[in-house]
This record gives C-alpha cells, structure tokens and sequence, in this order.
C-alpha cells in the first residue's frame, strides 16, 4: 500500500475558484491530493479574500504565513512536507530558499498557472503599438500581438520577468505547465530539460456529466468574464467597450453584453451604459450558470498566456465563443480534427462578423458546440490528466536525486539565490526582530 504523502501548497493568493482560472486550478490539485488519502495543508503570506473558498470541507488545513520570518521554518520543521507546490514563480523565489534549507527531501513542484513572462513580453509588444496613438478610440482599436515565438523569445531575454521565472523552473524539480505551447516553447527557445516539464492542462468536467445545458432558444446576451486584476482581461473590456461593441450594435442594435468578473475597480464601472446595452455586472457567485445563460461568449484577448479559463468554462457549459488567436492557443493541440468551438479571429470586423453569425444562427451555433464538446473530451479530460500528473509527481520523487545531480543550473541558481535572496530575507527578518524587541519596553521592576 502507498504511503500517504503530506502536501504544503503555498498560495500567492487565497484559492478563489469563482474568481480565476487560477483558484479553480488550485482547487483541483487539492481535490485530487485528498482523493488519494494525502494530507494538504494550505498556506498563503495574501491577506484572506473575501471569495475565497472555505477549504475545511475538503479537509485542507490552511494557515497564515509571513514573508521573510524565521516562523515558516518552524511551521515546515514541523510538518515535514513530502511534496511542495508553489502556485507560481513569486512564491518559489520567496519561499524556496527556506524550503530547501529546512526540508531538503521534498520534492519541490512549480505550479507556472500560465508563462508569466511571455504574457509581460506580449503585453509590451501591444504598448509598443499603443505608443504613438493620439486618443483612447484609436489605442483601444490596435489588434492582437501576433508576434511569432521566436520574435517573443526575442523581447524576452533581456526582460526581469523571464529570467527570473525561467529561473524558478530550472531551481524546482518539476513545474507544471498548463500549456503544451508553453512547454514546447521552454524547451526550444530557452533549453529547459524536459524532465524538469510536465504538461497538465486544466480538469474539466466532461459536458455529459455537467448539469443540463440551455438551448440555443433558451439563451440570450452576450458575455465576457474574467478578474479585473488580470490585465489581459481589462484590456478585452477595453478592445470591446472602444472598438468592437459599437459595430457589433450597428449589426445587433438589441444586443446586450454582460462584462462579468471579480474585483471591478471604479474605472469599469464607468463604462456601464445600458442604453448601448454595455452591462458591467461585475463579480457572479456562479461562473459556469452565468456561462450556461449566454448564448455567445467574447473572450477578445489581445495579449495573454496559458489556458484561458473563461473559454474553457464556456465550451463546458456549451457555450460557443469567438477569441483571438492568443485566446484559443495551447487549448486544440496539433490534431486537425480539433476545430474552434465557435470562431477566431485578430480582425476587428471579422471578430464582429463571426459573433453576429454565432449569435443568429441555430445551425453554426450548435455545430459550434459540438466542435466545443470534443476538445472538452480530447484535450481537458479530468481522469486522464489526472492520473498523468500522479504518475508524474511519483515519478520525479523516485529519481528526485538523479534529477537534481543532472540539472547543475538549478544547482547554481540555488546556489546564488542563497547568496542573495536568502540572505536579504534574512536581514529583513532580523530587522523585523530587532524593531519588535525596542518596541515592547521592558516591564517595570
């Protein structure tokens, strides 16, 4: 019988399935991690969010952490975790100096959520465009990054984002990486081993076994979600609200577009205008409901990286979606046989012509659908991936020193983050230490 494995997952942020792709991929590692019998704790130095998921139904232990304080070594000291999962490369360069140092036998796994650095080095390419637009129509109406990956690799050698993620990779003795893109362009364009890579997309729930799904005449609006804070969502709303919105009206002049998601700051709320039938309803307790309502879902994306949950969600719930090409990609693989569960398009006016035709045709809506529900099936089915992922963290902790031994950068990059990042922290905790001490006067005699 396998022995039980203790997992310490430390969040960036609280899990907040309703919120992001990310909380829900969070979520999922730790359904499957008590399935197994393991034992989970989850910890985060992010103050608690008001959404975030009440983990003691699932038998998760969570707990308060701080940065740069001595008080987390003790906390691991005292777990003595087999396995841990940094939800992104911000919590690797926090944390996993302290992890190696106090746990040096637990396999440390890097959860990317998408390729930050490639999302930063697209988002820069689109300013670039911006740069020399004299008003808000004509930024807002720049297309998508189309640059090729290579031309990506390009912007971003010299960028702190990538070497300071590519450098988390090569420190953990495996990362998880939700797009097979990604993973090919690590490989190819940076030389990451491929051992220290392991492709796990999102786990969805197959549309047989979803709950019942509206049909074309049972939905009505147009919808977008997506978290404010991410800013590949807010630049859609934007690309929507400036440039496509107002032709799609011209052709739809009755339709209505919900702008949902978490954490709306004041600036999105201004652009509600229910006259030009521009609803920004903000934050929904049910994603997958609102999704299954819409009878078209927008996800105009500009510039991004990884899985976009927004449209897995929506083929889930057989929701057809028009995209960009930085929308659907990572999501159909190499097969021809996997066609877009809706449309894809870079043009603005293609864009609106393909929502127009989604949204009155029955017949290009349910074909649309179907193609939906077979990348579902191929490409995000939960017991498959699931058990590769098993498989995968096994498999690295059987030949966890081999693996480390053969990876000599990860070696030196830990090396020179002890000489470094470790010993800030330190200093800082000892600051904090020192500051605590003058502060509480000694008692009176």
């Amino acid at each position: 019988m396998q022995k039980s494995k203790k997992v310490l997952i430390l969040g960036f942020v609280w899990a907040e399935p309703a919120s992001s792709a990310a909380g829900s991929r969070t979520l999922e590692f730790m359904t499957l991690f008590r399935a197994q019998g393991w034992q989970v704790v989850f910890a985060s130095a992010a103050a608690l969010s008001e959404h975030r998921a009440e983990l003691s139904a699932l038998g998760v232990e969570e707990k308060s952490i701080q940065l740069n304080c001595d008080s987390f070594d003790v906390m691991l000291a005292e777990y003595q975790p087999d396995i841990v999962v940094f939800d992104r490369f911000f919590t690797e360069e926090q944390f996993g100096w302290r992890v190696a140092r106090t746990c040096p036998q637990a396999l440390r796994v890097l959860d990317t959520q998408d390729l930050h650095s490639l999302r930063h080095a697209r988002q820069l390419l689109l300013k670039q465009s911006q740069q020399y637009c004299h008003n808000e129509i004509t930024r807002q109406s720049v297309p998508p990054v189309t640059a090729s990956l290579a031309e990506l690799r390009h912007v971003m050698v010299s960028e702190d984002h990538s070497q300071r993620e590519i450098a988390a990779i090569y420190r953990c003795d495996l990362s998880l990486m939700i797009s097979d893109v990604e993973q090919a362009f690590l490989q190819t364009e940076f030389g990451v081993p491929a051992y220290l890579l392991h492709h796990c997309a999102l786990m969805l729930i197959s549309p047989a076994d979803d709950m019942p799904r509206p049909e074309f005449d049972e939905r009505a609006h147009f919808l977008t979600i997506g978290n404010f804070r991410h800013a590949p969502n807010w630049d859609s709303v934007l690309w929507l609200k400036h440039a496509l919105w107002p032709k799609l009206r011209q052709r739809l002049p009755q339709a209505q577009l919900h702008v949902a998601g978490s954490y709306p700051p004041p600036k999105a709320s201004a652009l509600h205008n229910p006259a030009q039938g521009f609803h920004v309803i903000g934050w929904v307790p049910d994603a997958h409901a609102a999704m299954r309502q819409a009878r078209v879902c927008l996800a105009p994306l500009r510039f991004g990286a990884g899985i976009k949950g927004k449209l897995a969600d929506a083929m889930a719930c057989g929701t057809p979606s028009v995209t960009t090409t930085i929308g659907c990609e990572g999501m159909t693989g190499n097969s021809a046989d996997l066609r877009w569960g809706g449309a894809i398009a870079d043009d603005a006016e293609y864009f609106v012509q393909a929502a127009v035709d989604l949204y009155q045709d029955r017949a290009v809506w349910q074909q649309a659908q179907k193609r939906g529900d077979q990348i579902v099936q191929q490409r995000f089915d939960r017991p498959r991936i699931a058990a590769e992922l098993l498989m995968a963290l096994e498999d690295a902790g059987l030949h966890c020193t081999e693996r480390r031994q053969a990876n000599f950068v990860g070696l030196m990059l830990r090396h020179h983050q002890h000489k470094s990042t470790q010993y800030m922290s330190q200093w800082i905790a000892e600051k904090n230490r020192l500051a605590a001490t003058v502060a509480t006067p000694p008692e009176s005699v």
